[in-house]
């Protein structure tokens, strides 16, 4: 074999050397290539209470463990040779088109996690077109968050308090500045046990005890925000200082049911989301109440410990409700293709809160931006590698579950 002595030409077809930032942010969002990537950089980013109550679930954490094995056990069926040169993930639901079919579910105590909070995350989803629920338990006004991201689709999340004329102000204050849905979360009679929080010792907003402090003291970019922004405040009800728990079974009323669906509906006007939906006879009384979606959901695993997964559910109550409503899901999903295999199997829509919380913690606003990424990356690349090019391709035809519960 003849060899020549290399020229600096040579080494120049070879050698890429990276562009110098100095932007550590940027740099270290860029090295995410996947949701998992973004929970290890949130972990190192915040103290332990925050990230451990977006990270846990109650009990065992059997509930939040099944569900994403539930995704982790499907089977995909791909189609090849079709022209998969673009795909389209536009999407519908509830009058509204949306860019992706996966919407930003609502979380509590969002600026706990990073200052930026629901503002933030308002913004990313206007910016790429998707749905924004916030939360009653979100820790910025509802008129904060429209305002600041106000050419989003900012939804509004309603949990029942004991305090009636506190739930119809807050259904009014949704409707003045132009909430068009209201979600309904119906899972949360009383409060799941979560021990990561219990032992945490984690209260709402954050003590800082000697304890905590240590740990807030570690993550000094988390704290100096924390005791610089302004002091942790509610979207829809009065400030609290307790635990979680406490919280939930103090306030939270514990009498709702389906005839008091029929009040809310009258009252709100507009489209009306039931979440916390878990098995196809309560759908199906939710929809002859009138509603227009429901949201499959054991609340992200923080309940009921070993409840069912709602992918196990989602064929029974497409079938059983069968398009008289859309059905929504949401719980364990992680990576684009999760959405896919919901799609799949007859979801109208998909809802994400653990994954961009995991941004949010690593990176703020960028960090949102970047989860969002990495699920459309994903998301795309298994529809082409499945052989469709829109989401109304998606099908029973490209999946099996190998596993239910």
């Amino acid at each position: 074999m003849q060899r020549n002595f290399p020229t600096i030409n040579h080494f120049r077809s070879f050698l890429h050397l990276p562009k110098i930032s100095f932007n550590r942010r940027a740099k270290r969002l860029k090295k995410a290539l996947t949701i998992w990537d973004l929970r290890s950089l949130a972990k190192r980013r915040t103290p332990r209470g925050p990230f451990d109550y977006v990270d846990g679930s109650a009990e065992s954490e059997a509930s939040l463990s099944r569900a994403r094995y539930g995704f982790s056990s499907i089977e995909f069926h791909p189609s090849v040779l079709r022209d998969v040169s673009t795909a389209s993930t536009v999407t519908t639901s509830l009058d509204h088109t949306f860019d992706l079919p996966f919407g930003f579910a609502p979380t509590g105590f969002t600026r706990m996690m990073h200052s930026a909070g629901e503002v933030a995350v308002a913004q990313v989803a206007a910016q790429f077109n998707i749905p924004y629920v916030l939360s009653t338990l979100g820790t910025t006004s509802i008129e904060d968050v429209v305002s600041g991201a106000p050419k989003g689709t900012n939804w509004f999340q309603l949990y029942m308090l004991k305090d009636m004329a506190r739930n119809l102000e807050t259904i009014d204050r949704a409707k003045a500045v132009g909430v068009d849905t209201l979600v309904l979360t119906v899972d949360v009679p009383v409060s799941g046990l979560r021990l990561r929080d219990a032992r945490n010792g984690l209260t709402i907003p954050p003590s800082l005890t000697f304890r905590s402090l240590i740990d807030f003291a570690k993550k000094p970019r988390w704290l100096a925000d924390y005791l610089t922004t302004p002091p942790l405040e509610f979207a829809a009800m009065s400030s609290w200082n307790g635990t979680v728990a406490e919280m939930l079974d103090t306030l939270f009323n514990p009498s709702v049911t389906f005839e008091d669906l029929e009040w809310i509906r009258e009252r709100w006007g507009g489209s009306l989301v039931i979440k916390g939906i878990q098995n196809a006879q309560d759908a199906r009384r939710c929809v002859d109440q009138g509603v227009d979606a429901v949201i499959l959901s054991n609340h992200g695993g923080r309940q009921l410990d070993r409840a069912v997964t709602p992918l196990s559910q989602l064929r029974s109550v497409v079938e059983e409700i069968d398009g008289k409503a859309e059905v929504h899901i949401d719980t364990g999903i992680t990576h684009g293709g999760d959405i896919a295999a919901a799609l799949a199997l007859g979801a109208d829509f998909v809802w994400v809160g653990r994954s961009y919380l995991y941004g949010l913690m690593a990176g703020g606003q960028d960090g949102v931006t970047r989860a969002v990424e990495i699920l459309t990356q994903e998301l795309v690349r298994t529809m082409k590698l499945l052989g469709v090019t829109s989401i109304a391709e998606l099908d029973t035809r490209h999946i099996k579950m190998l596993h239910s519960d």
